[in-house]
């Protein structure tokens, strides 16, 4: 894995802060301990689940959008590892792999003085990249039969997850095709035309290309949709969607009704849990929304949808603690710590 870092146990207590008379979850976390090839290594493991970084934002570039989701992971990690290892979360399931670091690319693009729109083009060429050493490592984590948990980086990310898990589970004789479905909570659809790879399309790529079966979309803002991509959705019946307003405004569904709809419309595959942090209230992103869901909505959703569906994945996206324009907020990580640690507890009673 050439822009992989796997994380040692040096790394992992680096950042925890170890005190006398209790522990803390970094003490507790599984690491990849590379005595061979290391998919070997990961199946021998008996975590269940799998957490990495994928801290980018070329994809969101590429969208045109505001960088600055390559700050979230660290601020997650350092969070996530110093809370108490006890009863309710003891760790010791989740097996801490490592991150992307794409930042080479994004030097090489940045030093050339492209024009704007050769510049988004360089941008959307190298999500390629990304993509096929995204579904590389998903593709071996699902094969080893555990849940990958991935903290990004733009939504972009959301195809080679897809394409990754369903050809893992494939290979690991869970599924009888190359197919799983999705929830997502996000102010947008991320079903933009396939005009080339940014951040705004990785659900239209990924049903394109057959690894998507049934998608279905929380809380959407009816400004954000475009009337052809709207019309794309009405003719598909395997996608299905709640918008922002018709639970909030005009309360056909209360929050819970939206998203067990979500789930028991997915429920016939595994289903990746998606959660784009644009869609909470004045949470920093590159789509930051002065009108959205709250944190503890946020944390309902992940801990229904983890209890509920047949579980893929998880994906938490979008989430920044200082963007390129420089805007800063330093909690970013710790509400992304609460989403996971929901995940976890809520998952782990099956």
């Amino acid at each position: 894995m050439k822009h992989f870092k796997f994380y040692t146990k040096e790394d992992i207590l680096s950042l925890t802060k170890v005190r006398r008379f209790e522990t803390k979850v970094g003490e507790r976390l599984q690491y990849l301990k590379t005595d061979g090839e290391w998919p070997e290594v990961l199946q021998q493991s008996p975590a269940k689940y799998v957490l990495i970084g994928i801290p980018e934002d070329i994809g969101v570039r590429a969208n045109y959008g505001t960088g600055g989701t390559t700050t979230a992971w660290l601020s997650f990690l350092s969070s996530f590892l110093n809370n108490k290892s006890n009863d309710f979360l003891p760790g010791d399931n989740i097996l801490l792999l490592g991150h992307f670091d794409f930042g080479d690319i994004k030097f090489l693009i940045d030093s050339y003085a492209y024009n704007p729109d050769e510049l988004i083009e360089a941008y959307r060429h190298a999500v390629n990249i990304i993509d096929e050493e995204v579904e590389n490592m998903l593709k071996v984590i699902a094969a080893s039969k555990k849940i990958p948990i991935v903290i990004g980086g733009g939504h972009n990310n959301a195809y080679p997850i897809i394409k990754g898990v369903a050809k893992g589970l494939l290979k690991a004789g869970s599924i009888p095709l190359a197919q799983i479905n999705c929830v997502n909570l996000d102010a947008h659809t991320d079903y933009s035309p396939t005009e080339g790879r940014h951040s705004g399309n990785g659900f239209k790529y990924a049903e394109e290309d057959g690894y998507l079966g049934k998608y279905c979309m929380i809380g959407v803002h009816e400004n954000n949709i475009s009337q052809s991509v709207l019309m794309d959705i009405h003719n598909n019946p395997f996608i299905d969607y709640i918008t922002f307003e018709e639970i909030f405004i005009h309360e056909r569904k209360n929050f819970i009704q939206a998203v067990a709809h979500a789930t028991g419309f997915t429920e016939d595959n595994p289903t990746g849990i998606e959660l784009d942090l644009d869609c909470i209230e004045n949470v920093l992103s590159s789509a930051a929304t002065p009108s959205g869901i709250s944190a503890l909505q946020a944390r309902q959703y992940i801990n229904f949808a983890a209890t509920d569906a047949k579980v893929a994945y998880l994906h938490i996206c979008e989430g920044a603690t200082q963007l390129a324009d420089g805007r800063k907020d330093d909690s970013t990580g710790k509400l992304i710590a609460y989403l996971v640690s929901d995940f976890v507890k809520a998952n782990a009673q099956d």
